[in-house]
């Protein structure tokens, strides 16, 4: 399994089509709100947000500059707070599937498939090895986050419904 890493800051899921388009942080000087399209990343409050990105909009993963990944069975981000194990990790994500109760939700338009990387990262050149690309279909998903833990696994999970 890939697995995505933040040097602190927050992730993005940016459509392909525009990935071009992300400066990511342009300057690291004064206060992170003015380093750009990675300042607009970091304004995000919450587990989730949106972002214009030239035709369209990102996906921000906030709150927790977590390593995450991607279940594609589940349309699910899993972003790893704390656990002992990655396969202990994945089952945990699974199972609060089950019972989940929602924190946020927003809805977001997709034209296909996305790229997720640490938003200070240009999008043109996303980094080596730290980046995910995912396949989705064209359309408009329901994107909804919540926080979950149990003894041995700590996590966010973040989902993508398609909005019939």
């Amino acid at each position: 399994m890939d697995w995505v890493e933040s040097a602190g800051g927050p992730l993005l899921a940016a459509p392909a089509s525009q990935l071009a388009r992300w400066e990511g942080a342009t300057d690291d000087e004064g206060p992170v709100e003015t380093w750009g399209d990675y300042g607009r990343a970091c304004a995000v409050e919450g587990y989730i947000g949106l972002v214009d990105i030239g035709a369209g909009q990102a996906l921000v993963l906030g709150d927790e500059p977590a390593t995450t990944t991607y279940l594609p069975d589940e349309r699910l981000f899993l972003r790893w707070a704390a656990a002992d194990s990655e396969a202990g990790l994945v089952s945990a994500a699974r199972q609060a599937l089950h019972d989940i109760t929602w924190d946020e939700e927003i809805t977001w338009d997709v034209d296909g498939a996305i790229v997720l990387f640490d938003s200070a990262w240009p999008g043109a050149t996303p980094e080596p090895g730290n980046h995910l690309t995912i396949d989705l279909a064209a359309a408009r998903y329901r994107v909804s986050a919540a926080y979950r833990q149990d003894d041995r696994n700590w996590m966010i999970l973040v989902q993508l419904t398609p909005v019939p």
